[in-house]
């Protein structure tokens, strides 16, 4: 599972830079691999703990065994439906896909009040809203950028007084989502007032420093020029977003397989039981093979067929998934970074014109969506009763 989700999930940050020909296919996999790592291993306990917990009520399923045969029932059924679209180049939710899974053998194992179901409440809110949201968000930046930045006179100005502004806002993002809620943050324990005040004094000193580098970077007053700069802080929030990834989404996998681990150590069902690390950085690892081996093919869909992305555009979209998923988790809703990726990515297509986004390939990925959830739910559904009759 783990595998698949880097092989189909390393797109959602690094697909704009190679679509944007920021970074190689090859340069995309390795630092995607590496970044998703490092965000698995480090600050990916608390996911892992919910989808662990999270969908399926444990007091609704009395036997420990019969939990552990569920959740690998649903590792099977959901890795062979990521493996399946990656295959196919469709980018799907591996979220979706685990939760839907969950949800498959918890209605078999304890009926339907086993299932936690506010949380599929928020979870299709989630198809609706961060898709969206990234959209209208890049749609937005590239929009600020285009009129600034890409047309009429005086770029070079413009770029001085805008480009840092970008910088700071970038950096801001991510040393929040690295200090608020989050076991890293935890472990500083520097509190909200500080973390937002460190967070913000970091931001100004690093958008005061870029103007030093973009007055050396923006050698001449043209839209190539300003691309030069984009292609820089593409690679940035590119990052941003591998690490965000691996930080959520290797509860995917991760997440079962605790489960499983801690009902065997101790011989119960242990809600409480922390998410050891050795299993994060496990489940870090396969991310980054997957992402080695073949992450290249859904990267190839949303950096190249969906929209034509330039370092600009491609900016917009990472900074428009970035924001969106952050904003979003500090709400408690549980989005997904591929519906928002996809989003980002239209969303930037639709400001150069209609024509300029493939709607045909848009409404393909749609439909994965939204079947990927009963698909995912009936697949375990037969796994977990086949496995039940085997081994119980």
């Amino acid at each position: 599972m783990a595998w698949n989700i880097g092989a189909n999930d390393v797109a959602n940050g690094m697909a704009s830079p190679v679509g944007a020909k920021a970074i190689t296919l090859r340069q995309a996999v390795l630092i995607g691999g590496l970044l998703d790592f490092i965000g698995a291993t480090f600050i990916g306990s608390h996911v892992a703990d919910t989808i662990r917990k999270g969908i399926v009520e444990p007091s609704a399923v009395q036997d420990p065994y019969t939990m552990s045969l569920g959740l690998l029932a649903a590792l099977m059924a959901a890795s062979i439906w990521v493996f399946l679209s990656s295959w196919k180049q469709i980018p799907v939710s591996t979220t979706h896909s685990i939760v839907g899974s969950m949800v498959g053998f918890g209605i078999v194992a304890g009926g339907v009040s086993a299932i936690k179901w506010w949380t599929l409440v928020g979870i299709v809110l989630s198809w609706i809203v961060s898709p969206v949201f990234a959209c209208g968000l890049g749609y937005l930046v590239f929009e600020v950028i285009r009129r600034n930045l890409l047309s009429g006179t005086h770029l070079f100005r413009k770029a001085l007084r805008l480009g840092p502004i970008f910088v700071g806002l970038t950096f801001f993002i991510i040393l929040t989502s690295l200090l608020l809620d989050t076991p890293l943050g935890s472990r500083l324990d520097f509190g909200v007032t500080y973390s937002l005040l460190l967070s913000l004094g970091v931001s100004i000193l690093l958008a005061g420093l870029s103007n030093i580098w973009l007055r050396r970077t923006l050698k001449r007053k043209s839209e190539q020029g300003v691309e030069k700069v984009f292609k820089r802080l593409q690679i940035l929030t590119a990052c941003y977003v591998s690490v965000a990834h691996g930080a959520n989404d290797v509860a995917n996998a991760v997440g079962p397989i605790a489960g499983i681990y801690i009902i065997f150590a101790t011989g119960a069902i242990s809600p409480q039981a922390p998410v050891p690390m050795f299993l994060l950085a496990f489940g870090g690892l396969f991310i980054a093979l997957g992402c080695f081996l073949w992450g290249h093919r859904v990267i190839e869909t949303l950096g190249h067929q969906i929209t034509e992305l330039t370092n600009t555009r491609g900016f917009s979209v990472d900074f428009g998934v970035a924001t969106s998923v952050l904003l979003a988790s500090k709400l408690g809703l549980p989005v997904s970074t591929t519906h928002a990726a996809v989003g980002a990515v239209v969303g930037v297509g639709l400001a150069r014109g209609m024509a300029a986004v493939d709607f045909r390939l848009v409404g393909k990925i749609c439909l994965y969506w939204v079947v990927t959830l009963p698909v995912s739910a009936l697949s375990c559904m037969i796994f977990f009763v086949a496995l039940r009759a085997i081994f119980l």
